[in-house]
């Protein structure tokens, strides 16, 4: 038997970065598996120009001014530019781990006997479970988001 609990599509954009989306579901009771799948698109910014512009303004920013115009002239070395949304759960009780990848699709689970990379594995009890998207770079116009939790019998 398979249970949805969250199924979720969303939109960010840059004024989203630097900020969190929290997503509740409330297990009944404790369960044997949980699966999440997490994607977004698109990866990168492809548009050059838009890069070169995004680039040279970090570089006014946060480098000191006299080393400004010497990291400009190698502003192609930070290219490409790239989205990066990560999340983390937490159970009732306790924080259970974070998918802090840059893949832009990833398919996890936690189980009482194992649990992905990044996941810690245990009793996975009834209550209120959260999973938190950290948006911490959105570099396209809009980045379109998907996540989904289930459980499943082991």
């Amino acid at each position: 038997m398979r249970m949805l609990y969250v199924d979720v599509k969303g939109q960010v954009t840059p004024v989203c970065s630097r900020s969190h989306i929290t997503y509740q579901f409330h297990l009944e009771q404790a369960a044997s598996k949980l699966c999440i799948r997490f994607a977004y698109t698109p990866k990168r910014l492809v548009d050059l120009e838009r890069s070169r512009e995004m680039i040279l303004d970090s570089i006014d920013k946060y480098t000191a001014p006299e080393h400004n115009e010497a990291v400009k002239s190698r502003w192609e070395r930070f290219l490409p530019l790239q989205n990066l949304i990560t999340f983390s759960v937490d159970d009732p009780e306790r924080h259970r781990g974070a998918g802090h990848r840059h893949d832009p699709v990833q398919e996890l689970y936690l189980s009482e006997s194992g649990a992905s990379p990044g996941l810690v594995s245990g009793q996975l009890p009834g209550g209120w479970w959260k999973v938190t998207l950290s948006l911490h770079a959105i570099v396209t116009e809009r980045c379109d988001y998907e996540l989904q939790v289930w459980e499943e019998g082991e």
